[in-house]
């Protein structure tokens, strides 16, 4: 017959089976086959405090890059460029690699990327190298402005007259030379004249922009008179040359 005290003993034992089999199965569901302590429990929000950081500081370093980039950018589309000339349509004036200096305020202020004109400027003057977007096609393009309103325009052959006199001051071995104004334009005749231009009368607003090789070059000859509105460049000085490196040339 057991006493009240084997009793006792004996109900002290199961507690105590019972508690280790909730222990063994406890471990075995642990992520690393143990029982969790706080240290762990911590560990993911050190590592979350430690992506912010990361991000925190990756975000303070790229912002001024981004800032620069943005304000470059932004004086690049209002207020100065470079432009690298594709072609020989500008021949001898300008040839196919040179850099060339463009002034985007000089023909008016616009917003930045937007193209909104928000301070007018001069108008393009005959014998200005101007940069705009062809009516044809929206390609980028450089030429010379040859006649501006008022002016009556024959070409014959390559060579220009406006108002009935013409513009020719000398022809040398690397090609004739057109003056306007201070502007002098090196014209290159080895491909001909191009198309002759008869008795034009240029009206106001409007622009005949033409290439200096003159038997070589697409220009208002084929699309026709531009806007002084969709010229919003002048190239004012080549910055480099092929052959020569970092020049300093008027335009």
């Amino acid at each position: 017959m057991k006493t009240r005290g084997s009793m006792m003993r004996q109900r002290r034992w199961h507690i105590h089976e019972y508690m280790n089999q909730r222990g063994d199965r406890s471990t075995s569901n642990s992520p690393a086959g143990g029982v969790r302590t706080k240290q762990q429990k911590r560990r993911p929000a050190r590592e979350r405090s430690r992506s912010r950081g990361r991000l925190h500081r990756i975000a303070s370093e790229m912002l001024p890059l981004l800032l620069v980039s943005f304000v470059v950018l932004a004086a690049r589309s209002s207020l100065a460029d470079h432009y690298v000339i594709p072609t020989g349509s500008m021949e001898y004036t300008l040839i196919p690699g040179d850099h060339v200096l463009v002034d985007k305020l000089t023909y008016g202020a616009r917003i930045p990327f937007a193209g909104y004109e928000i301070r007018p400027g001069d108008l393009p003057e005959r014998g200005d190298v101007v940069i705009f977007d062809s009516p044809e096609d929206g390609i980028r393009l450089i030429k010379r402005v040859v006649a501006v309103e008022g002016d009556r325009v024959n070409l014959r052959a390559g060579e220009l007259h406006i108002d009935g006199q013409s513009l020719r001051v000398a022809d040398s071995g690397v090609g004739a030379v057109e003056r306007f104004g201070d502007h002098v334009a090196r014209l290159n005749l080895r491909y001909g004249g191009g198309p002759d231009v008869a008795r034009l009368a240029v009206p106001p607003g409007k622009l005949l922009v033409v290439g200096d090789s003159r038997g070589n070059s697409r220009d208002g000859r084929y699309f026709g008179l531009i806007d002084t509105q969709i010229v919003y460049g002048k190239a004012t000085h080549v910055i480099y040359r092929k052959g020569e490196g970092l020049v300093w040339k008027p335009l």
